[in-house]
């Protein structure tokens, strides 16, 4: 090697010192990214890295096909204050196709047939507060699904209690409007138990035996000057619906 090629001018084909510097930045890149995504994940697993403050919850509940789900998004885009839609449902889902920790104790209990504990689903709630906490520091939630049983809204009680339910939303409808709409929405959902009409019927009796205690229960705290609730019924037009909705948060 000539002194020329020593130096690593321009234009040489090969520098060792150029090497050496541009791996030893893509290992600290590399290192950074995996840093950042470990944090990420560890966040999104328990959210040990987030503190999430004392949020506002307002619970809607109400049958299969109630409109739950609708008018959560008319009011998450419509009402000032940054309200956030958290569905029970979709964050069940969403976190066993995700897998981790938490999506396989979800998977294990529904593959085992068993009913997931209500302190398994309210930290699965927590953890949908937490990371939307951290996109857009919301602290106002519109929880859909939930609670499902009166446990549910023990466990709430025992272990969210720092959390404020500023009123709980109940829609209700007659089953046969509400069969004429799962079974139109399963056309397009591509889920079995909303065009199946045994499934349907079934899913109306669970709701019923499980709902009417939950119903009861904050009837008397309403009576005892506890959390409001609010029934509705929702067999009318989309925008008739919302407009008797919309003025409770006024």
């Amino acid at each position: 090697m000539n002194r020329r090629e020593s130096n690593c001018p321009l234009g040489f084909k090969f520098c060792p010192l150029s090497l050496l510097v541009f791996m030893a930045s893509s290992a600290y890149i590399t290192f950074q990214k995996r840093q950042a995504l470990r944090t990420d994940n560890d966040d999104d697993q328990d959210g040990d890295t987030i503190v999430l403050p004392s949020c506002h919850v307002v619970f809607v509940l109400g049958g299969p096909g109630a409109g739950k789900g609708t008018q959560c998004e008319l009011l998450t885009q419509r009402l000032p204050g940054k309200w956030q839609h958290l569905s029970t449902g979709d964050l069940l889902r969403a976190e066993r196709k995700k897998g981790g920790p938490l999506g396989d104790e979800l998977n294990s209990y529904i593959s085992n047939g068993q009913l997931v504990p209500s302190k398994v689903t309210c930290r699965l709630l927590e953890l949908g507060m937490k990371r939307t906490y951290k996109q857009n520091k919301s602290t106002n939630f519109l929880i859909d699904g939930f609670p499902r049983s009166f446990e549910n809204a023990t466990v709430w009680e025992q272990t969210m209690s720092k959390h404020v339910i500023d009123f709980v939303l109940h829609l209700t409808c007659p089953e046969e409007v509400l069969t004429g709409r799962l079974l139109h929405r399963g056309q397009t959902s591509n889920r079995v138990d909303d065009s199946d009409l045994e499934i349907i019927q079934k899913r109306f009796a669970t709701h019923q035996r499980e709902c009417a205690p939950i119903i009861e229960h904050y009837e008397q705290q309403q009576k005892s000057g506890g959390t409001k609730i609010y029934t509705i019924l929702s067999d009318k037009p989309v925008e008739d619906v919302y407009k008797e909705i919309e003025v409770l948060f006024h």
